[in-house]
């Protein structure tokens, strides 16, 4: 694999400085610039516009223990066990004790929560003991947030460069992360070297056919750093959400877990329900389970899809999801007097760049936070609404890590970067590998059919060999790293944990796989 995608010398290119340099726009991107400006200055990029990010189409909420029943005792317990035994109690402690105040200071910067009775309004999802998820405009929570956010960090000043397509981490001879290589849609080459460097950038929903996430889910923060030396983990766990709407030629449009939380229940073409009989929990089992367990009824009916009935909450249900029950009633199905018909898709990346918990990667100078890092919360299995709290948390520890430091745009004019030309190869298209990674490395997993996966990949990958100049080529690099890391992840994991099941080693395996799967690639050709 190549150490970067395109040749460079550092003094050719323009160069910004700044002291802090954020990728990434969503809640842990914007909410990491806002607490590190105190502390230099600060630079965000973002791929596209500052509304495409995976926090803006977030629907259910965001998980705090704030309400009179519940405790940050309940909500560890909670997450541990979602984990399936790979949670770090370290992290997670950190996420639930400082959750409820970042969530407080969420309000502070405009965002408008739902209330209820004086109150916050809560609802509960899948795995919670309590409830506990804070939501906006019913269903538009993550929208509100990014709102608030961007007015924000619009009113502080803070430079946001949009269409800036991340190429690569820059790091010196030592190692040392200095900044990063971004690419603007005229096809222009800078480097924005940093003191810090913080990378935000999400997740790889678009590694699967199905997916709830944008298009911008391309993995390209984490192929990056894994390219530049960092540390990757966990990266066999991908969370497929259970209820994505199913209706041929319709983008997978996410049914929040929200909507179960509030009543709704799973029924199978014959319109029998059938969680009661697989979890205690029922439809608010962990996502796994449930997810599996509509795969199976889809499998055993020859179905594409299951059922979600809504109409057990009535007028109500439209109420508290506006924004779902609108999308629903445009494609010709009204929610209020006929189920919705789902089926899983790919949802959210617990694995990542490996990071403490102040963010620090094991690369000095650079940082993580959000979905494209691995801080030890999620295990094997995200807990519901987590997300969204992780990006504040650890965005925030960033920022107060980095508040003692002071970091300064470095001088390194003399890296350069000679990449070797080689022949083209069948590099496959996007759809391909999406389509591979989905019969291959989704849901249900064996081992023959990782092989074959990581045969074709390796082919896909060396067909992205040489310098790359078409950004649709750039994007198939980094799905194609970040295809071949899942796939490497979950051959070698021979069990069945959280996110990761496989048919052939069925069962949960303490013994031997209590433990984390860390990935590396040593980098050079440097001149």
């Amino acid at each position: 694999m190549a150490r970067y995608l395109m040749p460079f010398r550092l003094a050719e290119l323009e160069q910004v400085r700044t002291d802090v340099l954020v990728v990434g726009t969503g809640i842990a991107g914007l909410y990491t610039a806002l607490k590190a400006k105190p502390h230099g200055a600060v630079l965000v990029l973002t791929k596209r516009s500052l509304e495409d990010s995976n926090t803006g189409v977030a629907q259910g909420g965001i998980a705090a223990a704030i309400g009179r029943e519940d405790s940050p005792q309940l909500h560890f317990e909670d997450t541990l066990e979602a984990g399936a035994g790979l949670c770090d109690p370290a992290a997670v402690q950190v996420l639930v004790d400082e959750g409820p105040e970042c969530v407080m200071e969420l309000v502070e910067l405009g965002t408008r929560f739902d209330r209820e009775g004086g109150g916050f309004a809560l609802t509960r999802e899948g795995a919670h003991s309590e409830r506990r998820i804070l939501h906006a405009h019913g269903d538009a929570t993550g929208e509100e947030i990014r709102r608030a956010l961007a007015e924000r960090t619009a009113a502080e000043g803070i430079a946001v460069l949009e269409g800036q397509f991340l190429v690569d981490v820059l790091t010196d001879a030592d190692g040392r992360c200095v900044g990063a290589l971004a690419r603007d849609q005229r096809g222009v080459l800078r480097a924005f070297l940093a003191g810090a460097t913080v990378l935000a950038t999400g997740g790889a929903g678009q590694l699967y056919r199905n997916s709830t996430n944008p298009e911008v889910t391309t993995g390209d923060g984490i192929a990056a750093a894994f390219r530049a030396g960092a540390q990757v983990t966990d990266l066999e766990f991908v969370q497929f959400h259970p209820t994505a709407l199913c209706r041929p030629g319709t983008p997978k449009f996410l049914i929040s877990e929200a909507v179960r939380g509030e009543g709704a229940v799973l029924l199978n073409a014959r319109g029998e329900r059938f969680m009661p009989d697989r979890h205690p929990r029922a439809e608010l089992a962990p996502r796994d389970v449930v997810a599996r367990a509509i795969l199976d009824e889809m499998s055993r009916e020859g179905t594409a899809c299951v059922y979600l009935d809504t109409r057990v909450l009535g007028e109500a249900g439209a109420a508290r999801f506006p924004h779902i029950y609108a999308y629903c009633r445009g494609l010709g199905i009204d929610p209020v007097r006929e189920p919705i018909p789902v089926a899983p898709a790919a949802h959210y990346l617990m694995g990542g760049i490996r990071t403490d918990i102040d963010g620090r990667t094991n690369l000095p100078g650079l940082y993580a936070c959000g979905e494209a890092a691995a801080t030890g919360i999620h295990g094997a299995n995200r807990l519901a609404s987590n997300s969204l709290l992780e990006g504040l948390v650890f965005g925030r520890r960033i920022a107060r890590y980095l508040s003692g430091r002071r970091p300064v745009a470095p001088t390194a004019s003399s890296l350069a970067y000679v990449l070797p030309v080689r022949g083209a190869g069948a590099s496959g298209t996007e759809e391909e590998l999406q389509e591979l990674m989905w019969r291959e490395v989704g849901l249900i997993r064996e081992g023959e059919g990782l092989h074959r996966a990581l045969v074709r990949l390796r082919e896909i990958a060396e067909g992205l060999e040489g310098p790359l100049a078409d950004p649709a080529d750039l994007v198939r690099a980094n799905l194609s790293t970040m295809a071949s890391l899942v796939a490497a992840a979950a051959l070698e994991r021979t069990e069945s944990r959280g996110g990761h099941f496989r048919a052939d080693h069925p069962s949960r395996d303490d013994e031997r796989w209590l433990r984390h799967l860390v990935q590396r690639h040593t980098p050079g050709n440097f001149v």
